[in-house]
């Protein structure tokens, strides 16, 4: 088994898969590649059980064969090197050459069939999605998901098909975010719950490429198709808590506010707030709001005044402002409707510009109790 790879082109490939592999695996084989040659195409693939994930690679070999090589050093090596031609020789003493222009150098590898083969999803039903339209969606809700294992559903991202349109949902219970798509339509309603970590490597391949997705899932798995990537991973199995309800209908106060001095307002009060409450007060009052943080207990305080326009009764309102700053730090418009109704329910965050015809974006996020 001899090929030969350019440097830089087999780094930025391993990078990408690497992102799937743990820092800490049971199975030692998890800290490996797997290559696999045929039919000069090399398939790369990458797995933590969970999630897999592989890419090919054209080479010029009429060899067959494959082996499991450790992904920590051969990364490490190959961000050392200028880009150049590497040739790389398996040998049979359970070793790889990789000779470069300046040396040689020798990798202990592991027997492919130790590595887990990937899972086959049966009884399929598909959707196409440009890259750039799930991207775009993964950025904006992904971030939001949660972290605690005690609520499953809420660790990934709601994919909830209709034939009004597709929606991705992610909360963590103090705020949510809904991505809607009116152009993606099926012809019945379907959800499913896609884990964070996978979406969260596909964000990183997606954001630069321009071309179609196509979207395999049942009940238990999804693939993600594009380009010369395939990822597979397993849904979350949990039923997705009724954010609907969640979200107000009426809301009589509503602001008009500059994204970017808002954003600024909040984290400069911000640095003045309690550790632990993280607390920011809005006052909204005629076409101002004055924003007021303290921690009592450092004798600490600031307030500062953002102009606005405002309609509905003058209010004040509460809010933790990393939440709030993070909300406000994933929207791409210049103005921003702020929308709540009593300081004890939850604020919308809607974009007012930046957006095309066919989507629609909105943030929520839960007040806190102001002392």
């Amino acid at each position: 088994m001899n090929i030969i790879l350019n440097s830089k082109n087999l780094l930025e490939k391993l990078l990408i898969l690497n992102g799937v592999i743990n820092s800490s695996n049971t199975l030692p084989i998890l800290d490996c590649f797997l290559f696999e040659i045929d039919e000069n195409k090399l398939k790369i693939t990458a797995s933590d059980l969970e999630t897999t994930i592989s890419s090919i690679l054209e080479i010029t070999s009429p060899d067959k064969g494959s082996i499991a090589v450790p992904s920590r050093m051969l990364i490490d090596m190959l961000k050392t090197f200028p880009e150049q031609p590497l040739h790389f020789s398996v040998l049979e003493n359970s070793t790889m050459d990789i000779i470069s222009s300046s040396g040689i150098y020798s990798i202990a590898y592991s027997p492919a069939k130790e590595y887990p083969t990937a899972v086959l999803v049966e009884d399929a039903q598909t959707a196409k999605i440009n890259s750039k339209v799930l991207g775009k969606a993964i950025s904006k809700t992904v971030f939001v998901a949660g972290i605690d294992d005690l609520r499953p559903s809420m660790t990934g991202v709601l994919f909830q098909f209709s034939p009004a349109g597709l929606n991705f949902v992610a909360t963590d219970a103090h705020k949510l975010v809904r991505y809607q798509r009116t152009d993606i339509t099926s012809s019945e309603e379907i959800d499913f719950i896609v884990p964070k970590k996978p979406l969260n490597v596909l964000k990183g391949i997606l954001s630069t490429l321009d071309i179609e997705v196509v979207l395999s899932f049942n009940q238990t798995n999804a693939i993600f198709t594009f380009g010369d990537f395939v990822l597979i991973c397993r849904l979350i199995d949990a039923q997705y808590p009724k954010y609907e309800n969640v979200i107000p209908k009426d809301n009589p106060n509503k602001a008009l506010v500059d994204r970017d001095s808002f954003l600024s307002s909040v984290k400069c009060v911000s640095i003045f707030s309690n550790k632990t409450t993280r607390q920011v007060v809005l006052n909204f009052i005629g076409n101002e709001i004055q924003l007021s943080a303290e921690d009592v207990d450092y004798s600490n305080k600031a307030n500062e005044r953002l102009n606005c326009s405002f309609q509905g009764e003058d209010t004040k309102i509460g809010f933790n402002a990393k939440y709030l700053a993070e909300l406000v730090s994933n929207l791409s418009c210049d103005n921003i409707n702020f929308e709540f109704s009593l300081p004890q329910r939850a604020a919308l965050l809607i974009p007012a510009d930046g957006e095309s015809e066919h989507e629609n974006l909105l943030m929520l996020i839960m007040p806190t109790l102001i002392s």
